[in-house]
């Protein structure tokens, strides 16, 4: 009998020893499950980046200051349609934007959705006060502004810099996936840019075919060349230069129809700013382009005269939809 009784005892410390077992394997394997799904960080992924500090930067005589941002910016303000260009093409919403010369693929941030904050050259501080965004970008037209803009919300400076123009486009294509928790759709837009380059260059070095760049206003030009704001032909996607001695400078050197025709470029390429400023007028740059002058150059005689979309050329720049559309551009002139 004793032994039947001593029996059951250890029987019964067995089950009990076992079914602990159990309840902690369970319990494992709860956290592990938990651990390795960890569906609240992903669903929030840029939570885990902060706080981000930018660092700052500089753009001719202007100075721009390190930005620490400790959570993900909601309302969020954006003066460069390049940037804005890249936000959208990434999904990003934003709060306001300078709605007065919005680019036309652009033109959804014209409702009245999204806040007016003035125009490129001249913010509406009054606004903008009364908003108090969590965030503001900009470039060079809005570079003067900064110091007044610094002091309604943080203010990042995202120009590109055409002397380095791949490196700060992909800088800031990477800055708007981090802050805004898209580092893989930027990750992949860059991709898909960078192999459309290859493709433009591999078309560039076999052809001997030489360029020059105009941007037509009323009835004068100016010439860009390598380095300027529309250097990216010569510099990313390798087309050569009819003139390798253009002066750099913001609004392009100076130039004569006369000098087009000497010059006599094989590729013409044109950006209109009428065109870009007045969209809904009439532009008078095409006639005055194809006159006696020019239609004695290879590019006319052969009909290499390209008109580039002042869209993406001359407004909004920068961005991951306004880039790609440029680089379509150039390729129309080697194929």
């Amino acid at each position: 009998m004793k032994n039947w009784k001593l029996l059951t005892v250890l029987i019964t410390m067995m089950l009990l020893v076992l079914a602990a077992c159990n309840s902690k394997d369970e319990a494992e394997t709860d956290k592990g499950d938990s651990a390795d799904n960890k569906p609240a960080k992903e669903s929030t992924g840029d939570a885990s980046a902060y706080p981000i500090t930018i660092p700052g930067s500089t753009s001719g005589e202007h100075t721009f200051a390190d930005v620490t941002l400790d959570k993900k910016p909601e309302d969020v303000i954006v003066f460069d349609y390049g940037f804005l260009d890249t936000l959208d093409a990434l999904g990003v919403e934003v709060a306001g934007v300078a709605q007065k010369s919005v680019p036309e693929y652009l033109s959804k941030f014209t409702n009245t959705t999204y806040m007016d904050v003035g125009s490129l050259k001249e913010p509406d501080f009054e606004a903008l006060s009364s908003m108090a965004p969590d965030i503001i970008f900009i470039s060079g037209r809005q570079a003067s502004a900064y110091e007044e803009l610094s002091k309604i919300a943080p203010t990042v400076f995202v120009g590109v810099d055409n002397a380095n123009f791949m490196e700060s486009f992909k800088a800031n294509t990477e800055l708007a996936g981090k802050i805004f928790g898209k580092e893989q759709e930027a990750t992949d837009a860059i991709a898909a840019y960078e192999a459309k380059v290859e493709e433009i260059k591999a078309k560039t070095a076999a052809s001997e075919e030489k360029a020059l760049i105009v941007l037509g206003n009323e009835d004068s030009l100016s010439a860009f060349g390598a380095g300027s704001r529309f250097g990216v032909i010569h510099d990313v996607f390798g087309v050569k230069a009819a003139d390798e001695n253009i002066k750099v400078d913001g609004h392009g050197d100076n130039i004569s129809f006369e000098y087009v025709r000497d010059t006599n470029p094989d590729i013409l390429f044109v950006v209109d700013r009428d065109a870009a400023v007045n969209p809904e007028g009439e532009s008078g740059t095409k006639a005055a382009i194809e006159n006696e002058f020019l239609s004695a150059t290879n590019a006319a005689k052969n009909d290499k005269i390209f008109y580039l979309d002042p869209q993406y050329w001359y407004l909004s720049g920068g961005g991951i939809q306004s880039e790609t559309a440029k680089a379509d551009d150039i390729l129309k002139a080697f194929n």
